[in-house]
C-alpha cells in the first residue's frame, strides 16, 4: 500500500498552530497585528498546514494568499467554521461584523487530490461559557485529515470532554481511509489543557496518538501512522497572548 503524502516524494508535513486573538473584543487583541505576524511566519517557515483559532473569516483568506505565494506550486485548501453563540445559536461575530471562529489550511503539492470539509459543534459545552465551541477538519483523499479546534477555557473537565469527543468520535468517522483503516490525522489546536496541568492534553489522547505542546495551552496531536520529528515555540512578539507552535511531523509506514 502506498504512503499518504503531502507531495509525491516528501512525507514530511510542517504544521504551524496559532491562536491569533483577533476578534477585536478580547483584551489580547492588537489591532490585527497578529494576522500580520502570522503572514510573516508563513513566509518564513513555509508550513504545509496552518491551524488558527480566534480569527475572523477573512483572516483565513489572508493566510491562504500567504501560503499560495510562498508555495506557488501547491494548491491551498482551507476551511473555517464559526463559534456558536449559545443563547441564540447564531455565529459569534468579530467586532468588524465577520464570523469569528477557527480555520485550517493545507498546501497540497501535485498531483491534486479531492478534499472534503467537516465541522461541528460539540455536544458537551461549558454551561458558563456563552461561546459554543466547535471543530473543523479537511479530509484530503488518500493523504491525511487536517483539523483544528479551540476548546473551552473556563472548565478543564469540559475541555477534556471536547478533546476526547473529537479524537474518539469524530476523527474515526471522517477519516476511515482504505480497507476501513483510519487514515492519518493531524490536529493543531488550542485545547485549553495546560501542558503541565492536571489534566493535560495527554489525558484525552487515544492509544497510539502523540502530541507536541507549546508549554502552555496549544498542541499538535497526531494519530497512529504519523510521527513527531521536531518542535519549536515561536515568540509572537506581543501580537497575541499565545506563542506560535511549529511542529514537523512525518507520515510513516504502518
Amino acid at each position: 500500500m502506498s504512503l499518504p503524502t503531502i507531495g509525491p516524494l516528501d512525507t514530511t508535513v510542517r504544521v504551524l498552530q496559532m491562536n491569533l486573538c483577533n476578534s477585536g473584543r478580547a483584551d489580547c487583541y492588537t489591532g490585527g497585528r497578529a494576522v500580520t505576524k502570522a503572514v510573516a511566519l508563513v513566509h518564513e517557515h513555509q508550513p504545509d498546514m496552518v491551524s488558527i483559532n480566534e480569527v475572523c473569516r477573512d483572516d483565513v483568506r489572508v493566510l491562504e494568499q500567504a501560503m499560495s505565494s510562498t508555495l506557488p506550486a501547491a494548491e491551498v485548501v482551507s476551511a473555517f467554521t464559526p463559534a456558536q453563540d449559545r443563547p441564540t445559536r447564531a455565529p459569534v461575530r468579530c467586532q468588524n461584523g465577520q464570523d469569528f471562529g477557527d480555520g485550517v489550511l493545507v498546501a497540497v503539492s501535485p498531483p491534486a487530490v479531492g478534499s472534503r470539509t467537516y465541522s461541528g459543534v460539540y455536544p458537551v459545552q461549558d454551561s458558563d461559557d456563552p461561546e459554543g465551541r466547535v471543530w473543523v477538519c479537511i479530509a484530503l483523499a488518500t493523504r491525511f485529515t487536517a483539523c483544528t479546534t479551540h476548546a473551552t477555557s473556563g472548565d478543564a473537565a469540559s475541555a477534556l470532554d471536547q478533546c476526547r469527543y473529537l479524537l474518539d468520535s469524530v476523527l474515526p468517522t471522517i477519516s476511515p481511509g482504505k480497507q476501513k483503516r483510519a487514515s492519518p490525522s493531524i490536529l493543531g489546536a488550542d485545547l485549553n489543557l495546560p501542558a503541565r496541568g492536571s489534566p493535560d492534553a495527554g489525558a484525552c489522547l487515544p492509544s497510539g496518538y502523540q502530541r507536541a505542546d507549546d508549554g502552555g495551552l496549544q498542541d499538535v496531536v497526531v494519530s497512529p501512522g504519523v510521527g513527531l520529528r521536531s518542535r519549536s515555540v515561536i515568540d509572537m512578539e506581543g501580537t497575541t497572548d499565545h506563542p506560535g507552535l511549529l511542529v514537523d511531523v512525518v507520515l510513516t509506514r504502518p
